[in-house]
């Protein structure tokens, strides 16, 4: 556990929501939030009990709100009943059957368009198509579909029957996929022939077919095939089934199943330190308003608006703000199949264009390689029906929320820097648009009903302006519930007996500003450099360098020094072409002088190293485990079969 982590940088622009923007958000005003802040501080318990029983339909009413006697295990609305794809689809029937539920774009730029009474008969019947097949409540189904309305109906189809879905993201390993597999129990699969992503099909089938052959993995009866190209793939019969073979003759209704109000919704796999991936339970009540209350909080949600976040639906952003959140609430939403920058960079800012979007969530990975690959490039669409901006994954340094901001938000769209993880279920800090003033790269502050601080290693609360863990102090709805098959894990993962048990561990550093009182996340506590005996968080040192005219990305490890413990060593990407020779050390010594002038000497990268790229996932994460690998001169071991880009790393290994 760490000790005090220190900040270095100062953030001091502040920029107030537009008051047209406050005049009309769900919460208006600064006075408005902290009265529900105060209102939950007042009853913890009847306030989100009174949120949970005017947001959600529930079959039998809860009354039981907190169960904290099994604590860390705690259980919300324990004795109710209810089912998600209920709440996100049957309940709009009566009131706006054909509101556009779904706007697909594929890869290719073909549009499709589905309405909520379509969408309702599309799960139904491969809801129906399951139950033929002996899925039944309780059952694990795994899901390794392309970005599709098929990957969304097979979410949806699963709740409605009370089967566990684990969805996996279209990019992993036929390894990753059989561990996940074994994991879970899963007894059925559902995939594709292939996905389309960049102008590429990718095989998904083939690797379903490898997984299954790698052993433990008897227990899955059939694998239910989406023709997404048509291209030939092996099919195994009996085991293997085309959907649309299997939904043909399904009737168009289907009886939702009514599942207490903690039974597990989903299991979701996340990596952990070490090699075993960690199975994230989230259940089904407290989820689902969760994400209710966030697409109303967060998001500012109005029925006009056109909702788009670029998340995959194998990460939680994509269950929460695609398969569930939008469509419990009602909204019309993107769900784009292919990749930002494919076929030109301005593939994002068209799609704003072309289908008027007001609310746009994405990474800070793609905003930075988008200003990399076309920084000029938003001004050649009309982004005029943009309201609301939103990032997600990881913070976001503040010269690359500035250009968002001013470039792509034309300086009237609030942003949400939105501060949560796997294991919380949906947003826990971020600003409340109407209501909070923003500061570039900070998260700002929690929603209400969100407990949030920042202790020292004994778990005790340290001042504003001295950084430490952040915790939160009391449970919430949308909380994970346990790791599947591994409850000693997760209570020493998230609740650790150093700081007392029961206080919930987020892994992030963070600090608080001394006036306002603001989050900042400074990343991971394994993120946290040690240099002199100076605790930093690689966070700070990324922003500064990106900072500077030169740098389009950055991603900062540590590796260790025999005189300094650490040193920062700091991988690159420039926004011009990868330099070398004498070239290469002139610009290295220009960047090490601007972190230095910056931040102070401390903070002053010892190896800076050039790439065309870092290392990223197919979702646009960085994989800094390599990064750090390569500093330390390592053997890469670790599974990069993830990387959309495997190549980079031998031209990062090389010193400049």
């Amino acid at each position: 556990m760490s000790s005090s982590i220190e900040s270095v940088s100062t953030e001091h622009r502040i920029f107030p929501p537009p008051a047209e923007f406050v005049a009309k958000a769900n919460i208006s005003g600064r006075a408005a939030y902290d009265a529900l802040c105060a209102e939950a501080g007042r009853d913890y318990a009847g306030f989100w009990a009174g949120l949970a029983r005017s947001n959600v339909l529930w079959k039998t009413p809860f009354t039981q709100t907190l169960d904290e006697s099994a604590a860390p295990f705690y259980k919300w609305f324990a004795d109710g009943t209810l089912n998600v794809s209920y709440n996100c689809l049957d309940r709009h029937l009566q009131t706006q059957a054909a509101k556009v539920a779904l706007i697909f774009e594929a890869d290719d730029g073909k549009v499709s368009r589905v309405t909520y009474q379509e969408l309702y008969t599309q799960v139904c019947k491969l809801a129906n198509g399951l139950k033929s097949l002996g899925v039944k409540k309780g059952d694990r189904v795994l899901i390794y579909m392309p970005m599709s309305v098929e990957g969304v109906a097979a979410m949806q189809a699963c709740a409605r029957i009370g089967a566990t879905h684990s969805v996996v993201f279209g990019g992993f390993s036929a390894k990753s996929v059989q561990e996940r597999v074994v994991d879970a129990g899963a007894t059925m699969v559902i995939t594709a022939d292939e996905q389309c992503r960049g102008g590429k099909n990718i095989p998904l089938k083939p690797v379903i077919d490898e997984a299954l052959a790698m052993g433990g993995c008897e227990g899955v009866r059939n694998v239910v095939v989406y023709r997404r190209t048509g291209n030939a793939v092996p099919m195994s019969a009996p085991r293997d089934v085309w959907m649309h073979d299997l939904v043909a003759a399904q009737p168009g209704h289907c009886e939702p199943e009514w599942v207490g109000a903690e039974h597990p919704l989903f299991i979701l796999y996340t990596s952990g330190s070490t090699g075993k991936p960690k199975g994230v339970q989230h259940s089904t009540g407290g989820y689902l308003l969760h994400a209710i209350m966030t697409m109303k909080w967060a998001f500012d949600y109005h029925a006009d608006d056109v909702f788009w976040c670029t998340a995959d639906i194998g990460w939680v952003t994509g269950h929460t703000y695609i398969a569930y959140g939008p469509l419990a609430v009602g909204a019309t939403e993107i769900v784009f199949e292919g990749v930002p920058t494919y076929p030109d960079a301005g593939r994002f800012w068209k799609m704003i264009q072309d289908h008027k979007v007001t609310t746009f969530y994405t990474a800070p990975t793609a905003i930075r390689s988008l200003i990399k690959a076309g920084h000029d490039q938003p001004a050649k669409y009309d982004l005029s029906s943009l309201r609301l901006l939103g990032t997600v994954g990881e913070p976001i340094n503040p010269e690359a929320w500035m250009w968002y901001y001013t470039v792509v938000g034309q300086s009237r769209c609030p942003i949400v820097d939105t501060f949560w993880q796997t294991e919380t279920g949906g947003h826990m800090i971020t600003p409340v648009p109407g209501a909070i003033d923003l500061v570039p790269g900070s998260c700002t502050l929690p929603l209400p009903g969100i407990i949030a601080a920042i202790v020292d290693e004994t778990g005790h609360d340290v001042p504003n302006g001295q950084g430490g863990l952040l915790v939160v102090k009391r449970p919430w709805p949308s909380m994970i519930r346990t790791i599947w098959g591994d409850p000693e894990r997760y209570k020493k993962s998230y609740f650790p007996e150093e700081l007392g048990g029961r206080l919930y561990l987020a892994g992030d550093g963070s600090i608080r500003d001394k006036t306002t009182g603001y989050f900042t996340i400074m990343g991971r506590i394994d993120d946290v450099l040690n240099v002199s005996g100076h605790r930093l968080g690689t966070m700070e040192v990324e922003s500064a360098l990106v900072a500077n005219s030169l740098v389009a990305e950055a991603a900062v490890v540590g590796r260790p020094d025999d005189l300094t413990g650490e040193a920062i060593c700091a991988f690159v990407v420039l926004k011009q072409a990868r330099p070398s020779g004498d070239d290469a050390k002139a610009i290295v010594k220009q960047l090490q002088d601007w972190v230095a002038k910056e931040i102070g000497p401390i903070a002053k990268p010892k190896d800076i190293r050039f790439g065309d790229n870092l290392p990223k996932t197919r979702s646009g994460k960085i994989m800094r485990r390599l990064l750090r690998s390569i500093a330390k001169g390592e053997d890469i071991t670790q599974d990069v079969s993830t990387l959309e880009n495997p190549a980079i790393l031998e031209q990062l290994k090389k010193p400049n």
